[in-house]
């Protein structure tokens, strides 16, 4: 359950409601989601987290797949099912197939694996990965 109300178009203000009608837009929805709808209690952070939302997961470097599968890599690490499931649904939109999911799962599993080891074992880096000075 939420600890903070789901807004409907009805309970949201004005300004909470200027960004559903965004979301719609930019998605070619008439959906807007549980998440937003939360967000909508504080329609300066729901403002600020989508207006941000659109600068990261925005074509660049990254194609958009990349970006929301490293979005559900960072989900199962922190645990958040809605996350995962939402971003899931993203990419397969945007055409992540049953295998490259299948394949993602296996390399969160692994580097979940080798990071609890390299932690518990406190292996040193080798001077070869640190960065040097300067770079970048």
């Amino acid at each position: 359950m939420a600890v903070v109300p789901i807004l409907s178009d009805e309970e949201a203000g004005a300004e909470a409601l200027a960004i559903f009608d965004d979301i719609r837009a930019r998605r070619q929805t008439d959906y807007v989601n549980h998440f937003w709808r939360a967000l909508a209690a504080d329609p300066a952070l729901l403002k600020a987290t989508w207006e941000r939302l659109q600068q990261v997961m925005a074509p660049g470097a990254l194609d958009p797949l990349v970006k929301e599968m490293i979005y559900i890599a960072v989900s199962v690490t922190n645990g958040c099912s809605y996350c995962i499931h939402s971003h899931t649904a993203a990419a397969q939109a945007k055409g992540m197939t049953p295998a490259q999911h299948g394949e993602l799962m296996a390399v969160i599993a692994m580097a979940s694996q080798t990071n609890a080891l390299a932690t518990a074992l406190q292996v040193p880096v080798d001077e070869r990965f640190l960065a040097e000075e300067g770079a970048g």
